[in-house]
């Protein structure tokens, strides 16, 4: 967990996307993920956390749905949905914590 509080910890907003390779809408948001890190550029991070590997963080943070994304700025969680999310709505959530 200590690795995750690194993560978290930043100056910037991180999003996170909480998914598994065997669910569809987790991997729907793939290219969505990808047009949002290639629009934030380093004024904000994506990191895609497989449930499947880290069961232990997903429990401690209470993820039931897929995908569930959290953004967190400077370790305190800004926004958080469970579902999926169009390009232009996250990209519009991160800016407001740039």
């Amino acid at each position: 967990m200590s690795k995750f509080g690194e993560l978290i910890d930043l100056e910037i907003p991180v999003l996170l996307d909480f998914y598994t390779e065997w669910n569809e809408p987790s991997t729907a948001m793939h290219p969505v993920l990808k047009d949002v890190a290639a629009a934030i550029g380093d004024r904000g991070k994506v990191i895609k956390i497989d449930v499947d590997k880290n069961e232990e963080l997903a429990t401690a943070l209470r993820v039931k749905g897929l995908p569930t994304l959290m953004i967190y700025k400077k370790g305190e969680m800004v926004w958080r949905q469970s579902g999926e999310q169009d390009a232009n709505t996250l990209i519009g959530i991160m800016k407001e914590y740039f």
